[in-house]
């Protein structure tokens, strides 16, 4: 049997999505050993977050940059409002409504398995002692798994799916910024204690997966607007 492209292509991203699947849960449980590693120069040798507060990642990281994708995404909402109105607007109605409605699914999803996440964030689970810390794992604050702050970079990831058969060059544009900007607000968390690496990694692969689904049961609709 002679697969289509679009088969293969989505073979391709369910076999990466599950390969990633085994490498998360193998190489990168939660509070494991990488996790530990990777955030303790954050850290002072009492379990104290030293940059926890630091304008930079608080203000910049954490609010600006969170805002201006913010505003990103609402464009994407405002053109496909407009495609109702305009006419010229309209033969991209489906990439523009795709666009804001997945990215908000995404997000959305990732902030309702935080909710009902037991996982606590690093900041709660440090126990100074008198020489040191120690890790309480036991720790039941929660609502901190997956990364819900780089869930609105990850979610650039949306743009990959929608431009594939439109334009590479925006696709493969989307593809790096939704990385790239993922991990740096992470990351960012990270270093202020909010955030364990895998819960990063975690809503990654969350966003790409369900991306992966929705592009599969769509596909018909992206051909049509791509002819």
């Amino acid at each position: 049997m002679v697969l289509s492209n679009f088969q293969k292509f989505i073979l391709f991203c369910c076999a990466i999505s599950v390969i990633s699947a085994v490498i998360l849960l193998y190489f990168f449980p939660v509070g494991g050993a990488i996790d530990l590693a990777l955030i303790q120069p954050w850290m002072d040798q009492f379990g104290h977050f030293i940059y926890r507060d630091n304008y930079y990642l608080v203000q910049w990281n954490h609010k600006y940059l969170k805002n201006i994708l913010i505003l990103g995404y609402l464009s994407f909402l405002f053109l496909w409002l407009a495609s109702f109105k305009v006419e010229k607007l309209k033969a991209y109605r489906w990439t523009y409504g795709y666009m804001f409605w997945v990215s908000i699914l995404s997000t959305g999803l990732i902030g309702l398995l935080k909710s009902q996440s037991q996982h606590a964030c690093p900041w709660n689970m440090t126990q100074a002692t008198p020489t040191g810390f120690v890790w309480g794992f036991t720790a039941q604050n929660g609502h901190c798994f997956p990364g819900g702050h780089a869930s609105t970079g990850f979610a650039l990831l949306t743009g990959f799916f929608v431009y594939r058969l439109i334009s590479k060059k925006y696709a493969y544009l989307f593809l790096s910024l939704g990385l790239a900007l993922g991990f740096i607000m992470g990351w960012g968390q990270m270093m202020r204690g909010a955030h364990f690496l895998s819960h990063n990694l975690w809503t990654a692969w969350i966003i790409f997966s369900l991306n992966v689904v929705l592009y599969a049961v769509f596909y018909k609709k992206f051909q049509q607007y791509a002819q």
